[in-house]
């Protein structure tokens, strides 16, 4: 899955994607470089207070993406956002499924209008309100916490009509986690096997890779690449990457080694 952020604030390329043309080329050539998926979010969610933005302008930003992502490639489109408004649009536009890093907490139109659409949803665990979401977290055990709150989200949907079948859980590396905890959900990973659904891991350029390795935004490739490792060995099935090929290349070599066991 590509990042592709529609956004001036994202915390890794918030602003070089803001124009719908250059989005579009960005999405276009994610899929050339071997993205099965990209994931447009017209929202950031950055560590460090980023700022909500209103329905309209999150839907001037995503729309004409999805649309012409959608006229002009057969991949698969998912879009990050918590409101149903956005979703609904978005869907219409021809996008395929819902990336939502609030597993339904946010909006209560957002799990019946995806049970009526019997899209792909991908849950995420975070914690806490939109302003909250990377305050200091708390874990007696990070990786059965977060296992009993995405079982816990998964129930939620399931009441709501949405199929088990549709959804996919992501434990929310650096969501409502300091770096350790961040380190230990990622090394964790087969805890959530139980749940019985795919896992999608989004490791990219992230601040638990910077902290650990002291190194800024720019230079997180290298640490990228091993967290997607761990995240491809632990049992992930779909990892969200920015950097598509360097990436795609690391998770082949992963698929191999696992069908060496």
């Amino acid at each position: 899955m590509g990042v592709l952020n529609v956004t001036p604030d994202s915390f890794s390329d918030g602003g070089q994607h803001l124009d719908a043309q250059t989005a579009v080329a960005h999405g276009l050539a994610m899929y050339a470089a071997g993205a099965d998926v990209v994931d447009v979010g017209g929202e950031s969610t950055r560590p460090g207070g980023a700022a909500r933005v209103d329905v309209e302008t999150e839907l001037g930003r995503v729309v004409p993406v999805v649309r012409e992502l959608r006229r002009r490639s057969s991949g698969w489109i998912s879009v990050d956002t918590t409101k149903a408004a956005v979703a609904r649009a978005a869907l219409e536009a021809g996008a395929d499924m819902i990336n939502d890093v609030s597993a339904l907490r946010f909006d209560p139109q957002m799990a019946p209008l995806l049970a009526r659409q019997g899209v792909p949803v991908v849950l995420m665990h975070s914690r806490g309100a939109f302003d909250e979401m990377h305050a200091q977290p708390h874990y007696a055990d990070v990786a059965g916490e977060v296992a009993a709150e995405l079982a816990a989200a998964l129930a939620h949907a399931e009441r709501e009509g949405i199929a088990r079948d549709q959804t996919l859980l992501d434990p929310g590396l650096g969501f409502a986690k300091e770096p350790a905890h961040s380190l230990a959900a990622l090394d964790r990973l087969d805890e959530l096997a139980a749940l019985d659904r795919p896992l999608l891991i989004g490791p990219s350029r992230k601040s638990f890779i910077g902290q650990t390795l002291s190194r800024p935004v720019g230079e997180r490739v290298m640490g990228t690449a091993a967290a997607v490792a761990a995240a491809v060995m632990g049992g992930a099935h779909v990892v969200r990457v920015h950097d598509v090929e360097a990436m795609l290349d690391v998770v082949r070599l992963c698929d191999a080694l696992r069908g060496q066991a």
